[in-house]
């Protein structure tokens, strides 16, 4: 640990003192949580961002989605915070909505799933009531960011952590990255350790168990990242690639080192300008983006960003100051690497068994 670290320290403890009297008040029933009537799976973790919450999210959307066979799309929705947008109310994001307005990450959801509903709010509790309202035949809300918003109580909650600095490797604000104490984990019935380098095996995932101190009604699953292939953002055909190409990565993520070097093995030449998580870009900075863009390479060059950021540029990639340079996105995708059906089956047995649908 470093030097400045250390000093903070002190300030990490009295956080912790803040945080074990506001969870005693409802461990010990002092205050009260909500819950709903439907399904509801909160995939949150207890550092900082940059543990892939979304793509967790997008994970369990799909398990949902594509688990049916031949019966009916179910009726799903999500809910956020809608981090960086200006307010804190509750609202539905349409497919016309801005990143400004509701989030990006939100904006990214509805763009990928345009038939789940995709609400943000800041009181989850509120929030929830608000879409059993709103939305008919509902079958489970997925709730981004949650775990630490005690006054609402999911049916089910999924706790991330990154192989790369899991909890118990790390401190509480403002000597480490943890917002929330480590045993508040154990509320979790679902553990994954993400951005995992390759499928753990059997000693590896019993250690974990044991470093992680897991209890044995929870379950543990490893994920890895899963890159898209490059898609032009306004139009149709293929992204060149190869060494004689050329690509200026932009991002405004919390971790982008895994998609720089993804992206650095597709491309000859990469510069990546990188900018803090949810960052806004200003018409100053997208001007500079655009002269970096025409200078830094005299091969076939393409800008990359992520489906996050594109919803963020908004109509500023094709009318604004990237007018004229061609965009594309990469997705990413988050995948199960050991168990996968034993976490499908998981996932969908308990939107299936849930009291609300018996």
């Amino acid at each position: 640990m470093s030097f400045l670290r250390l000093a903070l320290l002190p300030f990490s403890w009295l956080y912790g003192l803040v945080l074990r009297l506001r969870h005693a008040g409802y461990d010990l029933g002092w205050l009260r949580a909500k819950s709903a009537d439907v399904p509801t799976i909160t995939v949150g973790n207890i550092a900082l961002g940059g543990t892939g919450k979304t793509p967790h999210v997008e994970l369990v959307l799909r398990t949902l989605l594509d688990g049916q066979g031949s019966d009916p799309v179910p009726v799903l929705a999500t809910l956020s915070r809608g981090y960086g947008r200006k307010g804190t109310g509750f609202a539905e994001v349409s497919m016309e909505s801005d990143a400004a307005s509701v989030g990006d990450e939100p904006l990214m959801l509805k763009r990928k799933f345009s038939g789940v509903h995709v609400f943000v709010g800041a009181d989850r509790a509120q929030a929830v009531a608000g879409i059993r309202e709103r939305v008919p035949q509902l079958r489970a809300v997925i709730l981004d960011d949650a775990l630490q918003h005690r006054a609402f109580r999911s049916s089910l909650n999924i706790v991330l952590t990154t192989w790369q600095r899991p909890w118990n490797e790390d401190h509480l604000l403002p000597a480490g990255n943890l917002r929330d104490l480590p045993y508040r984990a154990r509320q979790a019935e679902v553990v994954i350790v993400t951005k995992c380098p390759e499928r753990p095996s059997h000693q590896a995932r019993e250690a974990w168990r044991r470093k992680l101190r897991l209890l044995p009604r929870q379950a543990l699953f490893f994920s890895g990242l899963r890159y898209e292939a490059p898609r032009p953002l306004a139009s149709t055909g293929d992204v060149h690639q190869g060494p004689d190409t050329a690509a200026l990565l932009l991002t405004g993520v919390a971790d982008p080192a895994p998609l720089a070097a993804h992206v650095r093995g597709l491309f000859g030449t990469v510069r990546h300008l990188a900018y803090s998580d949810h960052h806004a870009f200003s018409e100053k900075e997208l001007e500079h983006v655009a002269a970096v863009f025409n200078s830094f390479a005299t091969s076939r060059k393409t800008l990359i960003t992520t489906e996050k950021d594109a919803a963020r540029l908004g109509t500023a990639a094709l009318n604004g100051p990237l007018r004229g340079i061609p965009v594309a996105v990469i997705g990413i995708r988050s995948i199960i690497l050991d168990q996968p059906h034993e976490f499908e089956a998981l996932i969908r047995s308990h939107v299936a068994t849930h009291p609300a649908h018996r």
